[in-house]
């Protein structure tokens, strides 16, 4: 049966990028949490002086509860800060913020992968959510019928991919911004950066372990279908 065949392997290595990426930014933030920047800017100043100095005076700076929930949102201009990052003073809350501005940055200079990745989403949202089902019935379905249905449920799994593989040069983009700008600014020093550099790196592996768990995910889909036209 579907259920036992050796594609399986693939979802493992997946879920295993996946979560191996997950524990080392989390790790990582946890420890430059605890080295306090020695201008004392907590995540939430910080983000009001790069917000300004950008000339930004539209995003609000808010707290959000949880721990790296931290976001953008450019339809209401709200740049959200967790528990972890809004009233903290560390070197990894003020890069998590910097980092978030960076994604303000790009929706004031239009910058294009992220005008990109905001026209797909739509797309995207339908693929995540249909594409399983429609795969599935159609592997439950003899005949070119079934066969149809598992191709197209390849096709919206690929708009979901797409929305990802878009996502990782507008989650580099924003870190280098926030670097340049902690650097040029003068909000953390010369001898802090690389820290807040470790942590932003290491947020910036998790989209991309995403990101090929999705292509591993794409490649076991495509088998199973393969495997289906041959029948």
């Amino acid at each position: 049966m579907f259920w036992y065949d050796s594609t399986y392997i693939l979802i493992i290595i997946g879920v295993a990028i996946s979560a191996i990426a997950s524990a080392r930014v989390n790790s990582t933030f946890k420890k430059y949490s605890k080295v306090r920047s020695m201008s004392g800017i907590t995540g939430a100043e910080a983000a009001e002086r790069i917000l300004h100095t950008a000339g930004i005076y539209d995003v609000q700076v808010e707290h959000i509860k949880g721990n790296l929930t931290d976001h953008y949102d450019p339809r209401s201009k709200v740049l959200r800060l967790s528990d972890s990052v809004y009233g903290q003073a560390s070197v990894a809350a003020v890069g998590v913020a910097a980092h978030e501005c960076g994604h303000a940055i790009q929706h004031q200079v239009g910058y294009a992968p992220l005008n990109i990745r905001s026209a797909i989403v739509p797309v995207a949202n339908f693929g995540s959510q249909l594409s399983w089902p429609l795969f599935l019935i159609g592997l439950f379905i003899n005949g070119r019928t079934g066969y149809n249905l598992m191709i197209g449920g390849i096709v919206l799994f690929m708009g979901a991919l797409l929305f990802q593989l878009v996502t990782l040069p507008v989650e580099l983009n924003a870190s280098s911004r926030a670097v340049r700008i902690l650097s040029e600014t003068g909000i953390l020093r010369q001898d802090e950066l690389p820290y807040t550099k470790k942590v932003l790196k290491a947020a910036a592996l998790t989209y991309v372990a995403a990101a090929l768990a999705s292509v591993l995910q794409l490649l076991r889909l495509i088998i199973l279908a393969n495997g289906r036209s041959r029948d």
